[in-house]
C-alpha cells in the first residue's frame, strides 16, 4: 500500500460529541502510522484548542488552523510557517455593516490572542481553551494589528441574515462559514483561504500526491478540502451539501467512522 495523507477535521469528524478521540478509532490511526501513512490536522481551531488532539495522536506534521489562515508545523521551527490575517481596514468596514444587525459579540483572534467585544460568561470557556491573553472590551479601541479571524456571534436566526449581507458586501475581501452547532457563529478569514489551500501546500512538502490524500470533514467549513483531496470523505453526521461533493460517507463521528473507512481501505488489520 502507497503512503497516504490521512486529512483529519476535528470537530464533528475525529472528535465525539463529546470533544474526545473514540479508542478504536485512536487505535486505527495508529495503525495507519505504524503502516507508513501520514496524519495531519485541519481546522478552524486555533492551534491553542487543537494541540491536545495533535499530542494525543503523537503527530510530526504541519497542521492548519483558522481554515487556513495559519499553516504551520508544531514540531519543526525552521518550518516556514504562513499567516494570512485580515487587513484590519476591512474589519473595521465589516463591524461597521453587521452594526445594523443584532448581534451577540465579536471576537478577534491573532493567532493565539484573542479581543472579545463584550464579556459574555457561557463563551468564556471556548476562547480561553489553551490559556490565550484575552483582552475584554471594544475591538475598535483594543485590537491593534490585522487579526488571524473575526467571529460573530449572533442569534440563529440572524446568521443566515448576517452572511448575507457579507456575501454581498465584501465577498471579495472575505470568506466566512458558519461554526456547526450549537454554536450560531460566524467565522471570517481573508479572501481565498480555506483548508484545501493548507493541505495541498503540506501534500507538496511531505511528497504525498492528491490522489493519495483521504481528507475527512462535517461541515461547509470542509467543502474545498474534501472536493480537493483525492479520497473526499464525508462523515455521516456530515452537512448534505459535503455528502453530495465527497467520494465516499462513512459512519458518523460517534460511529468510528474515520476507523471504519481507512480499515477497510487502507487493509489496516
Amino acid at each position: 500500500m502507497k503512503q497516504h495523507l490521512i486529512v483529519l477535521d476535528l470537530d464533528g469528524t475525529l472528535l465525539t460529541d463529546n470533544h474526545t478521540i473514540s479508542p478504536k478509532t485512536k487505535q486505527t490511526l495508529m495503525k495507519a502510522k505504524e503502516a507508513g501513512h501520514l496524519i495531519m490536522i485541519a481546522t478552524g481551531r486555533p492551534f491553542r484548542a487543537s494541540n491536545i488532539y495533535y499530542q494525543e495522536l503523537g503527530l510530526t506534521t504541519p497542521i492548519v488552523n483558522f481554515n487556513g489562515a495559519y499553516i504551520h508545523h508544531p514540531k519543526n521551527p525552521s518550518w516556514q510557517a504562513i499567516h494570512s490575517p485580515i487587513d484590519m481596514r476591512v474589519v473595521h468596514d465589516v463591524i461597521d455593516s453587521v452594526d445594523k444587525y443584532p448581534y451577540e459579540n465579536l471576537i478577534a483572534e491573532v493567532i493565539d490572542d484573542v479581543y472579545i467585544h463584550v464579556e459574555a460568561p457561557t463563551m468564556m470557556n471556548i476562547f480561553k481553551m489553551g490559556d490565550p491573553k484575552v483582552t475584554i472590551g471594544n475591538l475598535r479601541g483594543n485590537l491593534n494589528e490585522n487579526p488571524t479571524s473575526l467571529l460573530i456571534h449572533a442569534n440563529e436566526n440572524n446568521v443566515p441574515l448576517i452572511r448575507r449581507h457579507l456575501q454581498e458586501v465584501h465577498a471579495e475581501l472575505i470568506e466566512h462559514r458558519r461554526w456547526g452547532a450549537p454554536f450560531n457563529i460566524i467565522e471570517v478569514v481573508r479572501k481565498g483561504l480555506n483548508k484545501a489551500v493548507g493541505v495541498s501546500l503540506i501534500a507538496k512538502d511531505l511528497g504525498i500526491p492528491r490522489d493519495r490524500i483521504i481528507a475527512f470533514g462535517d461541515e461547509d467549513n470542509d467543502l474545498e478540502m474534501v472536493e480537493y483531496a483525492g479520497i473526499g470523505v464525508a462523515m455521516g453526521n456530515g452537512i448534505n451539501e459535503l455528502k453530495s461533493i465527497a467520494n465516499e460517507v462513512t459512519g458518523t463521528n460517534n460511529e468510528d467512522g474515520i476507523a471504519n473507512f481507512l480499515s477497510e481501505r487502507l487493509k489496516l488489520s
